[in-house]
């Protein structure tokens, strides 16, 4: 399988961890607006329709909800009115007033997201959380793979981008069953149906190749059919060496079409899974392979990785998806004492509840306030844009990725040779 450029794995990971963060956040009560405008909608219509929102919001009974939602409707305004027309994939805002406390504490606060892919939905919602479920489903599967189904009698080709399924063609072979008719003998029978077998397995083979190899950063291909059936067309030079080289699966299915893909699919998934977790292995392998060496040409520890990241000398840099934490600086505004403190993100609200409760380190007042904040993974990586490194994001799902978070603090670096 190909590997996602890291700008896409990286975009993906800050979206996911966006959609988490918003799917916790909760309202007072229904002021919490989502919403979603696709391609091609007019700016004009959409803020003729938050005009009549805003109008509606004027009936609501309480005095506190009818301020948030209508001071949200406004920020949704102002921030739509920075755009000439909607983005090519549509754009998605939320905005609320979340409780940071007791009573009062409600700050509004928006989000806008930009999607992965062209959204084929236009909502509005006022609830008392944000609706995230399209964008959650959009990028629950990213890639983007071709199957093809074989059996004697007809053939399906699919391309599956996301968890979106496209039949993009179904050919029928017309070669008929194994038991001669009119009188032919077996041996000329047989050979008349293995040339037909042979001549319909290189139209699917021109068909698959038209299709497939147009498409961009296609993953992999699955293959699918009766045993002996698919493994003589896996066998033959039907499909370009290019596509050949792509084929992850081949697996058994009992039918063709979408029913047929489905099955493929659902056979495939753990092979799928496992390709980028070998990716990631692999990665990780070669980092303890240096290590092992003695080479020098492996980096870790947060001091020694940054160093080497700020002098050039990185060219592979591993980050465990753990050290996807916020760096906040605290600081006392009775005796100046001050640190930096790094907190996970599902944390951060917490933190700064407690932190105006919390007693200074130094002088014992209770005078500690945030002073800044930054992402952590967000510096790394602009440190190895400026280093020219490549970056990957490795999960804790395999052995070797709990060996880089827990025995290398997450971080760790390939030098340049």
């Amino acid at each position: 399988m190909e590997a996602q450029s890291y700008e896409t794995t990286l975009e993906e990971h800050r979206l996911k961890k966006l959609l988490k963060s918003l799917e916790r956040k909760r309202g007072r009560g229904t002021e919490l607006i989502s919403l979603y405008i696709p391609p091609g909608r007019q700016l004009a219509d959409v803020f003729e329709n938050l005009k009549q929102e805003y109008g509606k919001a004027s009936n609501i009974k309480s005095r506190t909800t009818r301020k948030n939602v209508q001071e949200a409707i406004t920020k949704i305004t102002q921030r739509l009115k920075l755009y000439r027309s909607v983005p090519p994939n549509g754009l998605v805002i939320f905005c609320g007033a979340i409780a940071k406390g007791p009573p009062g504490s409600e700050v509004v606060e928006l989000y806008e997201v930009t999607p992965p892919k062209p959204l084929s939905v236009s909502y509005y919602s006022c609830d008392d959380k944000f609706y995230v479920e399209p964008l959650v489903e959009m990028i629950s599967i990213t890639e983007k793979f071709g199957v093809i189904l074989v059996d004697n009698n007809e053939a399906t080709i699919a391309v599956i981008d996301g968890k979106n399924i496209e039949i993009r063609d179904e050919l029928t072979s017309g070669v008929p069953g194994k038991t001669s008719k009119g009188g032919q003998s077996a041996r000329r029978f047989e050979r008349l149906r293995e040339m037909e077998l042979n001549d319909f397995y290189k139209r699917i083979g021109e068909h698959a190749n038209e299709i497939f190899l147009k498409l961009e950063n296609l993953n992999g291909i699955i293959l699918g059919g009766p045993g002996l059936t698919k493994e003589e067309f896996r066998k033959g030079n039907y499909l370009n060496y290019q596509l050949r080289d792509k084929i992850l699966a081949s697996v058994d299915t009992a039918y063709t079409g979408l029913q047929g893909v489905k099955e493929a699919l659902e056979k495939a998934s753990a092979t799928i899974e496992q390709m980028d977790l070998l990716r990631e292995r692999r990665i990780v392998q070669a980092f303890l392979s240096e290590v092992g060496k003695g080479s020098g040409l492996a980096s870790y520890g947060e001091e020694e990785v940054v160093r080497n990241l700020k002098s050039g000398k990185v060219n592979l840099l591993l980050i465990s998806e753990a050290l996807d934490i916020t760096k906040v600086k605290v600081i006392c505004s009775n005796c100046g004492f001050y640190e930096v403190r790094k907190v996970a993100d599902e944390e951060l609200e917490l933190f700064y509840s407690k932190l105006k409760s919390e007693k200074c380190p130094r002088c014992g007042v209770e005078a500690l306030s945030s002073e800044g904040e930054s992402n952590y993974l967000d510096e790394l990586t602009k440190l190895a844009d400026a280093a020219n490194a490549k970056v990957e994001l490795i999960s804790s799902k395999t052995e070797e990725g709990t060996m880089l978070l827990k025995g290398f603090g997450g971080l760790a670096a390939i030098l340049k040779s």
